[in-house]
């Protein structure tokens, strides 16, 4: 190790001989005059009382942050209240609303339980099965997260121009979506106690049975925690549904604001669709139930014993391998066959100008995300409570919000009350703040609770101030998960399309969006290095999720 690299080590150390020191001076002090020192209390130890911890500032800062990401559930309130009951009856029950709500529940009952026995098939037979390649196979699962939705739906189009309505919508989102579901369930797998199944297995269960009644029911918090994320992009997603003209409350609002701006009509939809969302939250919540599926000793670690295939071995390798083709080949070949018609030519200086603004809203938007979410991730881990929780979900539920409500909420805000701030980067970047809170608190969270607080109690004991020993100590520990976050909420941005259509301010244009405006002009051609670069972008965000999945299982 370098000498610059022992410097943290080193201040670690001089921190807990100080304290360490001065503690033992008192000591020696009190008893040499009689008086034997008090016990600490638990929450005072190595001299720091446990009231000088910054908690008030910093559940000032969470709780502004808190009711800041409840302005679009507060905008949905004032805009009924505004409009009348008489205006809400007339916009909401009406047979459009209805054929919207319809195609809502026929996408979402097919494609979730689709995407369910995909998913919950691949991660076994990657996980549990002798098939070959196994690990070739796992990563070509989860690779289709490099490649957003709408460029799916942009490479299919492409392919079959025909394709057009439910059916279609389905099938691209199933092979778009369904990672989402197999990197929770594929790591619930390699977390499960095999003993378990040898148990069932004893009693005379064959392997079905074994599957079904032992292994199955310990998946229920993966499977549903995987189908609430793919409803939520389903209710939200835009670009996929507009190019294979199927209708959604996503798509009802963008072509109702761009046709008659900022009307009571797109903000009721927008109404019945946070509606929709909470709803989904709280089937999830019901569906999960309150059953807990851990044991009580350590038990005996050991791998598991991966069932041979025999003869099932071709069909179950095909499985992957048609995957594989229909979500990673039919996009990377239209892709190649659009550049390699449109030539060097298609490269104009307007791909590097959408590249490098792409960049800057990315970082800059993760890093104010990173920052809004620090004050809860502190909270969370250093001071739990009841109240906590209740910022804690208010941070998370904005998170589940479409961008289309979040960018509608943040128009009305703007050109009623503040006109100045009205597409600017400071509204852009307050929307994807609000959008991608919850990616940059996973991440950061975890990271502090790794740093010790004996380290910030020290820190305070030789002078530092609470703010400055958090900042100092803790922030600089939790660095590497900070910047993580930042790079989870930036890939995030890179992608979104809804906000960033109806929030941007003129002239700036982001690989999303003159994506997305050469796709509407039928310009595939042109499109194509726009969808290149965002894969690009986007491949390290998958790999990021893959080894994470892998670390939590610690392998």
């Amino acid at each position: 190790m370098t000498k610059s690299g022992n410097r943290p080590l080193k201040a670690v150390a001089f921190l807990f001989q100080r304290v360490k020191a001065s503690a033992l001076l008192q000591d020696n002090r009190l008893l040499a005059s009689g008086n034997a020192a008090p016990v600490a209390p638990k929450g005072a130890r190595m001299g720091l009382p446990r009231g000088r911890m910054p908690h008030a500032s910093v559940m000032l800062l969470a709780t502004v942050v808190a009711i800041f990401s409840l302005v679009p559930l507060g905008f949905i309130g004032w805009i009924t209240y505004d409009v009348g009951w008489e205006t809400v009856k007339a916009l909401v029950f009406r047979s459009r609303v209805g054929e919207l709500l319809v195609n809502t529940v026929l996408l979402e009952s097919i494609t979730i339980p689709l995407s369910i026995a995909l998913a919950v098939t691949l991660a076994w037979l990657t996980e549990r099965t002798d098939i070959p390649f196994a690990r070739l196979w796992a990563w070509l699962a989860i690779a289709p997260l490099a490649v957003p939705a709408f460029v799916h739906s942009y490479a299919w189009v492409s392919l079959i121009p025909g394709m057009r309505g439910l059916q279609s919508g389905v099938f691209v989102s199933v092979i778009a979506y369904y990672p989402f579901l197999y990197l929770p369930v594929a790591a619930a797998l390699r977390r499960l106690d095999p003993a378990i199944e040898d148990a069932a297995a004893s009693l005379g269960l064959d392997p079905w049975r074994v599957f079904f009644r032992a292994v199955l029911p310990q998946l229920r918090f993966a499977i549903c925690g995987g189908s609430l994320l793919i409803a939520l992009h389903l209710l939200s997603e835009y670009g996929l549904f507009v190019m294979i003209r199927f209708d959604t409350f996503a798509t009802a609002i963008v072509d109702q604001f761009q046709s008659s701006y900022n009307s009571p009509a797109s903000n009721m939809l927008g109404g019945v669709l946070v509606g929709c969302c909470l709803f989904l939250l709280g089937l999830e919540v019901l569906l999960r139930g309150n059953e807990r599926y851990a044991r009580v000793g350590s038990g005996s670690p050991r791998p598991v014993d991966r069932r041979r295939l025999g003869w099932f071995v071709v069909p179950a390798v095909l499985l992957p391998v048609i995957l594989a083709v229909l979500t990673l080949g039919v996009p990377l070949v239209t892709l190649g066959r659009w550049l390699y018609l449109g030539g060097a030519g298609i490269w104009r200086i307007e791909v590097g100008n959408a590249f490098l603004q792409t960049i800057v809203l990315a970082v800059v938007g993760g890093a104010l995300a990173t920052i809004a979410a620090a004050p809860m991730a502190w909270l969370s881990v250093r001071a739990p409570g009841r109240f906590q929780r209740v910022l804690e979900a208010c941070h998370y539920y904005v998170g589940s919000l479409p961008g289309v409500v979040v960018a509608l909420a943040l128009v009305t805000i703007t050109v009623r009350l503040v006109l100045p701030l009205y597409q600017t980067f400071a509204t852009l970047l307050v929307a994807y703040v609000m959008l991608f809170l919850p990616r940059a608190m996973v991440g950061l969270r975890a990271s502090i609770a790794q740093a010790p607080v004996e380290l910030e109690r020290a820190a305070m004991g030789l002078g530092r101030t609470p703010g400055q020993a958090v900042r100092q100590i803790t922030m600089r520990l939790a660095a590497p998960g900070a910047a993580a976050s930042v790079a989870l909420a930036a890939l995030g941005i890179t992608n979104e399309l809804t906000a960033t259509l109806m929030l941007s301010p003129n002239g700036v244009d982001t690989l999303a969006t003159k994506f997305w405006s050469l796709t509407s002009e039928i310009d595939y051609v042109s499109a194509a290095p726009y969808a290149f670069m965002m894969i690009v972008l986007s491949l390290p965000l998958t790999l990021m999720l893959y080894t994470q999945s892998k670390r939590t299982a610690g392998q």
